[in-house]
């Protein structure tokens, strides 16, 4: 709701729409006599600002600059009922405008002097107004709580190369030279014989051995992948939320219900 005190820097101020999108500017207010609050302003819209639409003030917000704020889109208000804003609404413009923005029909008409601003504003134009039924209508605000995705972190694998030192024990085998004398017999005189019967000679054997040989070959030992699993937990959010109540004044010993400890309850 605007204030009632933003009132004379309203005017010409830059109206826009429940989606940031402007829709014009602020022409003509409209007051309420019993609240001073305003209760209906014209949006100068079109080409040079040469049509005018009606919104409710009540649903509307003023910075006190020169930005105001309605709960309704551009194209909604722009397919308002058209009134000629001649200086008075008659009793069909009201309730045409009423029932296009959801309201219930008030009951007077309304008159608005040159500088713009109403003289004779309809009061009441919901359930709670003194022109309506005789029902009020409290409301409240409950908490709405959702959950958005959002990055809370990163985790990466990474590979890089280490240089460790390995021990294998491996067998190796080689020859070596023992003297084996064996007696003459009649199965190797003949070699005993062969040769001169006295002389010098020279008999070799080649040694062999295993030499250790080393060398590395890559084999894949194992995948690492990195997983993701949703862990669920329980946060509490607290919230401020509005809620109307409603005081019952003056003689209301008859027919009220009261608490237990005797006094008018309150809703």
């Amino acid at each position: 709701m605007i204030d009632s005190s933003n009132l004379n820097a309203l005017t010409g101020a830059t109206v826009y729409d429940n989606d940031g999108d402007k829709i014009g500017s602020v022409g003509q207010i409209f007051t309420d006599p019993a609240t001073g609050g305003a209760s209906w302003i014209t949006v100068k819209t079109g080409l040079f600002g040469t049509g005018e639409s009606f919104v409710p003030a009540t649903e509307a917000t003023f910075d006190g600059n020169d930005d105001v704020r309605v709960s309704y889109t551009k194209a909604f208000v722009k397919d308002a009922p058209r009134v000629d804003t001649d200086g008075e609404l008659d009793q069909n413009d009201t309730d045409a405008l009423y029932t296009y923005y959801g309201f219930s029909s008030g009951s007077t008409t309304t008159d608005y002097d040159t500088t713009g601003t109403d003289t004779d504003a309809t009061v009441g134009h919901d359930t709670s107004g003194p022109n309506t039924d005789d029902a009020i209508t409290r409301s409240e605000e409950h908490l709405r709580v959702g959950t958005e995705r959002v990055e809370t972190g990163r985790a990466r694998l990474h590979k890089y190369v280490v240089t460790e030192q390995e021990t294998v024990t491996v067998p190796v085998s080689h020859e070596e030279v023992r003297v084996v004398t064996e007696p003459i017999t009649d199965g190797n005189i003949g070699d005993a014989l062969d040769g001169p019967d006295i002389s010098e000679e020279d008999h070799e054997v080649v040694l062999t051995g295993d030499r250790v040989v080393t060398d590395t070959e890559a084999v894949p030992v194992e995948r690492v992948r990195l997983e993701t699993e949703t862990v669920t937990d329980q946060e509490t959010v607290t919230g401020d939320v509005r809620k109307e109540r409603i005081d019952i004044d003056g003689d209301t010993t008859t027919g009220t219900t009261e608490a237990s400890d005797g006094t008018t309850p309150r809703i």
